[in-house]
Protein backbone atom coordinates (compact mmCIF):
# COMPACT_ATOMS: atom_id res chain seq x y z
CA UNK A 1 0.00 0.00 0.00
CA UNK A 2 1.52 3.40 -0.98
CA UNK A 3 2.64 5.55 1.92
CA UNK A 4 0.63 8.64 2.73
CA UNK A 5 3.86 10.46 3.64
CA UNK A 6 5.37 12.72 0.97
CA UNK A 7 8.99 13.73 1.48
CA UNK A 8 9.94 17.02 -0.16
CA UNK A 9 12.98 19.31 -0.05
CA UNK A 10 12.82 21.90 2.71
CA UNK A 11 11.65 25.28 1.37
CA UNK A 12 12.01 28.74 2.84
CA UNK A 13 8.43 28.65 4.17
CA UNK A 14 9.27 25.44 6.07
CA UNK A 15 11.97 27.11 8.16
CA UNK A 16 9.68 28.66 10.84
CA UNK A 17 7.84 25.41 11.73
CA UNK A 18 11.06 23.36 11.67
CA UNK A 19 12.71 25.92 13.95
CA UNK A 20 9.78 25.71 16.37
CA UNK A 21 9.90 21.89 16.38
CA UNK A 22 13.61 22.08 17.24
CA UNK A 23 12.84 24.56 19.99
CA UNK A 24 10.14 22.31 21.42
CA UNK A 25 12.50 19.32 21.43
CA UNK A 26 15.04 21.27 23.48
CA UNK A 27 17.59 21.54 20.63
CA UNK A 28 17.96 25.28 21.40
CA UNK A 29 18.26 26.28 17.72
CA UNK A 30 20.28 29.38 17.03
CA UNK A 31 18.57 32.27 15.28
CA UNK A 32 19.07 31.71 11.54
CA UNK A 33 20.55 28.21 11.92
CA UNK A 34 18.03 26.36 9.74
CA UNK A 35 18.51 28.83 6.88
CA UNK A 36 22.24 28.10 6.98
CA UNK A 37 21.61 24.34 6.98
CA UNK A 38 19.54 24.79 3.82
CA UNK A 39 22.34 26.69 2.08
CA UNK A 40 24.88 23.98 2.94
CA UNK A 41 23.16 21.32 0.82
CA UNK A 42 19.88 22.36 -0.79
CA UNK A 43 19.22 18.74 -1.76
CA UNK A 44 19.94 17.45 1.74
CA UNK A 45 17.10 18.75 3.92
CA UNK A 46 13.57 17.39 3.71
CA UNK A 47 10.18 17.80 5.27
CA UNK A 48 7.65 14.97 5.53
CA UNK A 49 4.05 15.91 4.67
CA UNK A 50 0.68 14.31 5.30
CA UNK A 51 -1.64 16.12 2.92
CA UNK A 52 -1.15 19.83 3.62
CA UNK A 53 0.44 19.33 7.04
CA UNK A 54 4.20 19.06 7.72
CA UNK A 55 4.85 16.28 10.25
CA UNK A 56 8.63 15.86 10.39
CA UNK A 57 12.02 16.71 8.97
CA UNK A 58 15.53 15.38 8.51
CA UNK A 59 18.88 16.59 7.19
CA UNK A 60 21.33 14.41 5.28
CA UNK A 61 24.01 16.88 4.25
CA UNK A 62 26.82 16.03 1.83
CA UNK A 63 29.86 18.08 2.78
CA UNK A 64 31.93 16.58 -0.04
CA UNK A 65 32.52 13.25 -1.83
CA UNK A 66 33.90 11.67 1.35
CA UNK A 67 31.71 12.83 4.23
CA UNK A 68 28.10 13.51 5.13
CA UNK A 69 26.08 14.10 8.28
CA UNK A 70 22.54 13.25 9.40
CA UNK A 71 20.68 15.46 11.86
CA UNK A 72 17.65 17.67 12.49
CA UNK A 73 15.65 14.42 12.65
CA UNK A 74 12.20 15.03 14.14
CA UNK A 75 8.60 13.83 13.90
CA UNK A 76 5.87 15.85 15.58
CA UNK A 77 4.68 14.02 18.73
CA UNK A 78 1.13 13.35 17.52
CA UNK A 79 2.40 11.51 14.41
CA UNK A 80 4.99 9.25 16.01
CA UNK A 81 4.63 5.48 15.90
CA UNK A 82 3.39 5.33 12.30
CA UNK A 83 6.71 4.67 10.58
CA UNK A 84 7.11 8.17 9.15
CA UNK A 85 10.46 8.65 10.89
CA UNK A 86 11.84 5.44 9.36
CA UNK A 87 10.75 6.58 5.90
CA UNK A 88 12.54 9.90 6.28
CA UNK A 89 15.60 8.17 7.77
CA UNK A 90 15.84 5.82 4.77
CA UNK A 91 15.42 8.78 2.42
CA UNK A 92 18.35 10.62 4.04
CA UNK A 93 20.57 7.52 4.03
CA UNK A 94 19.86 6.96 0.34
CA UNK A 95 21.05 10.51 -0.37
CA UNK A 96 24.37 9.71 1.35
CA UNK A 97 24.71 6.03 0.45
CA UNK A 98 27.80 6.42 -1.78
CA UNK A 99 29.86 8.31 0.82
CA UNK A 100 32.73 6.57 2.64
CA UNK A 101 31.68 8.08 5.97
CA UNK A 102 28.43 9.35 7.50
CA UNK A 103 28.27 10.94 10.95
CA UNK A 104 25.49 11.76 13.40
CA UNK A 105 24.87 12.76 17.01
CA UNK A 106 22.78 10.13 18.81
CA UNK A 107 20.69 10.67 21.90
CA UNK A 108 21.68 7.99 24.38
CA UNK A 109 18.34 6.18 24.11
CA UNK A 110 18.78 5.79 20.33
CA UNK A 111 22.33 4.43 20.20
CA UNK A 112 21.26 0.79 19.75
CA UNK A 113 18.89 1.79 16.95
CA UNK A 114 21.69 3.44 15.00
CA UNK A 115 24.00 0.50 15.61
CA UNK A 116 21.53 -1.67 13.72
CA UNK A 117 22.04 0.59 10.72
CA UNK A 118 25.82 0.15 10.86
CA UNK A 119 26.82 3.19 12.94
CA UNK A 120 29.57 2.83 15.53
CA UNK A 121 30.24 4.96 18.61
CA UNK A 122 33.17 7.38 18.41
CA UNK A 123 33.08 9.76 21.40
CA UNK A 124 30.60 11.52 23.70
CA UNK A 125 29.48 15.08 23.17
CA UNK A 126 28.59 17.16 26.22
CA UNK A 127 26.29 20.15 26.37
CA UNK A 128 27.45 22.72 28.92
CA UNK A 129 25.49 25.61 30.36
CA UNK A 130 26.41 28.84 32.08
CA UNK A 131 23.83 31.16 33.61
CA UNK A 132 25.48 34.49 34.25
CA UNK A 133 25.45 38.24 34.04
CA UNK A 134 27.46 38.57 30.84
CA UNK A 135 30.84 38.29 32.52
CA UNK A 136 33.12 35.48 33.68
CA UNK A 137 34.35 35.69 37.24
CA UNK A 138 38.10 35.24 36.79
CA UNK A 139 40.34 38.00 35.47
CA UNK A 140 40.57 38.38 31.71
CA UNK A 141 44.31 38.41 30.98
CA UNK A 142 44.79 39.69 27.43
CA UNK A 143 48.54 40.22 27.74
CA UNK A 144 49.36 36.64 26.79
CA UNK A 145 48.07 36.72 23.25
CA UNK A 146 49.28 40.28 22.64
CA UNK A 147 52.80 39.32 23.75
CA UNK A 148 52.73 36.49 21.22
CA UNK A 149 51.87 38.87 18.41
CA UNK A 150 48.20 37.93 18.09
CA UNK A 151 45.37 40.31 17.38
CA UNK A 152 41.77 39.78 18.44
CA UNK A 153 39.66 40.61 15.39
CA UNK A 154 35.90 40.89 15.05
CA UNK A 155 33.41 40.59 12.21
CA UNK A 156 34.41 41.99 8.82
CA UNK A 157 38.03 42.54 9.88
CA UNK A 158 38.60 38.77 10.12
CA UNK A 159 40.42 37.26 7.08
CA UNK A 160 37.98 34.67 5.75
CA UNK A 161 40.59 32.48 4.05
CA UNK A 162 42.58 32.18 7.26
CA UNK A 163 39.50 30.94 9.10
CA UNK A 164 38.69 28.46 6.33
CA UNK A 165 42.24 27.05 6.36
CA UNK A 166 42.30 26.76 10.15
CA UNK A 167 38.89 25.07 10.31
CA UNK A 168 39.67 22.62 7.48
CA UNK A 169 42.58 21.14 9.47
CA UNK A 170 40.44 20.55 12.58
CA UNK A 171 37.10 19.27 11.30
CA UNK A 172 36.17 15.94 9.66
CA UNK A 173 35.61 17.72 6.35
CA UNK A 174 36.34 21.15 4.84
CA UNK A 175 33.07 23.11 4.90
CA UNK A 176 33.65 26.42 3.10
CA UNK A 177 30.01 27.16 2.18
CA UNK A 178 28.68 26.29 5.62
CA UNK A 179 31.40 28.23 7.40
CA UNK A 180 31.03 31.31 5.22
CA UNK A 181 27.30 31.51 5.99
CA UNK A 182 27.91 30.71 9.65
CA UNK A 183 30.47 33.43 10.25
CA UNK A 184 28.76 36.16 8.18
CA UNK A 185 25.29 35.72 9.65
CA UNK A 186 24.18 38.97 11.33
CA UNK A 187 22.79 37.21 14.42
CA UNK A 188 25.62 37.11 16.92
CA UNK A 189 29.32 37.97 17.17
CA UNK A 190 32.40 36.36 15.59
CA UNK A 191 35.91 36.74 17.03
CA UNK A 192 39.26 35.42 15.79
CA UNK A 193 42.88 35.41 16.95
CA UNK A 194 45.21 36.17 14.03
CA UNK A 195 48.99 36.61 13.94
CA UNK A 196 51.05 39.15 12.02
CA UNK A 197 51.27 36.85 9.01
CA UNK A 198 47.51 36.54 8.77
CA UNK A 199 47.33 33.02 10.18
CA UNK A 200 44.47 32.08 12.46
CA UNK A 201 45.09 30.60 15.92
CA UNK A 202 41.50 30.36 17.08
CA UNK A 203 37.99 31.64 16.39
CA UNK A 204 34.46 31.44 17.74
CA UNK A 205 30.91 32.66 17.34
CA UNK A 206 28.13 33.42 19.83
CA UNK A 207 24.56 33.69 18.58
CA UNK A 208 21.10 34.09 20.11
CA UNK A 209 19.17 30.84 20.49
CA UNK A 210 15.61 29.75 21.26
CA UNK A 211 15.20 27.81 24.49
CA UNK A 212 12.07 25.82 25.31
CA UNK A 213 11.18 28.62 27.68
CA UNK A 214 12.69 31.94 26.69
CA UNK A 215 15.88 32.82 24.86
CA UNK A 216 19.59 32.39 25.44
CA UNK A 217 22.94 32.15 23.66
CA UNK A 218 24.88 29.39 21.94
CA UNK A 219 28.62 29.40 21.33
CA UNK A 220 29.97 27.45 18.40
CA UNK A 221 32.14 26.82 16.64
CA UNK A 222 34.92 27.48 19.14
CA UNK A 223 38.39 26.36 18.03
CA UNK A 224 41.78 27.35 19.43
CA UNK A 225 45.42 26.25 19.55
CA UNK A 226 45.49 26.05 23.34
CA UNK A 227 43.11 26.07 26.32
CA UNK A 228 44.40 29.53 27.20
CA UNK A 229 43.38 30.93 23.81
CA UNK A 230 40.04 29.11 23.99
CA UNK A 231 39.47 30.71 27.40
CA UNK A 232 40.24 34.15 26.05
CA UNK A 233 37.76 33.71 23.21
CA UNK A 234 35.12 32.37 25.60
CA UNK A 235 35.49 35.36 27.91
CA UNK A 236 35.23 37.87 25.09
CA UNK A 237 32.30 36.08 23.44
CA UNK A 238 30.32 35.94 26.68
CA UNK A 239 31.05 39.60 27.46
CA UNK A 240 27.80 41.60 27.39
CA UNK A 241 25.66 38.49 26.80
CA UNK A 242 23.84 37.83 30.08
CA UNK A 243 21.56 34.84 30.58
CA UNK A 244 21.81 31.18 29.57
CA UNK A 245 24.87 30.30 27.46
CA UNK A 246 25.14 26.83 25.87
CA UNK A 247 28.21 25.12 24.40
CA UNK A 248 28.62 21.59 22.95
CA UNK A 249 32.08 20.06 23.38
CA UNK A 250 33.43 16.89 21.70
CA UNK A 251 34.74 14.19 24.00
CA UNK A 252 37.73 13.90 21.68
CA UNK A 253 39.10 17.10 23.24
CA UNK A 254 40.35 16.02 26.70
CA UNK A 255 41.07 19.61 27.80
CA UNK A 256 37.61 21.10 27.25
CA UNK A 257 35.95 19.67 30.36
CA UNK A 258 38.50 21.09 32.80
CA UNK A 259 38.35 24.51 31.17
CA UNK A 260 34.57 24.77 31.26
CA UNK A 261 34.26 23.45 34.82
CA UNK A 262 36.81 26.01 35.99
CA UNK A 263 34.86 28.80 34.32
CA UNK A 264 31.64 27.82 36.04
CA UNK A 265 29.83 25.87 33.32
CA UNK A 266 27.77 22.82 34.29
CA UNK A 267 26.87 19.73 32.25
CA UNK A 268 23.21 19.58 31.24
CA UNK A 269 23.01 16.74 28.67
CA UNK A 270 25.06 14.44 26.46
CA UNK A 271 24.89 12.72 23.10
CA UNK A 272 27.16 10.25 21.33
CA UNK A 273 28.98 10.97 18.07
CA UNK A 274 28.64 7.95 15.78
CA UNK A 275 29.98 7.13 12.31
CA UNK A 276 29.15 4.63 9.60
CA UNK A 277 32.14 3.82 7.45
CA UNK A 278 35.73 4.92 7.86
CA UNK A 279 35.93 7.44 10.68
CA UNK A 280 37.61 10.75 9.78
CA UNK A 281 41.31 10.81 10.80
CA UNK A 282 41.19 14.45 11.96
CA UNK A 283 41.89 15.16 15.62
CA UNK A 284 39.31 17.27 17.47
CA UNK A 285 41.79 18.23 20.18
CA UNK A 286 41.55 21.94 19.26
CA UNK A 287 37.73 21.96 19.06
CA UNK A 288 36.19 23.39 22.23
CA UNK A 289 32.73 23.96 20.82
CA UNK A 290 30.86 22.38 17.90
CA UNK A 291 29.04 24.69 15.51
CA UNK A 292 25.84 22.69 15.99
CA UNK A 293 24.77 19.13 16.72
CA UNK A 294 22.37 19.06 13.78
CA UNK A 295 25.10 19.25 11.11
CA UNK A 296 28.13 18.19 13.15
Amino acid sequence: MPSLLKIRPLQRDDIPPVTQWARGEGFAPGVGDVSIYRHTDRQGLWVGWLGNSPVGCIAGVRYNAAYGFIGLFMVVPEQRGHGYGVQMWEHALEHLVDLPCIGLEASLDRVDDYKRWGFEAASPTTRWQLVGNGELMATDDSSGFEANGLQLLEGESIPAMAIQAYDAMREPSPRPHFLADWLKHPAGTVLALVDGNGRCHGFGRIRPCLLQDGEGWRIGPLLADTPQLAELLLRRLIDRHPGVVLLDTPGANPLADDLLQRLGFSQVSSTLRMYRGVQPPISLADVYGLACLELG
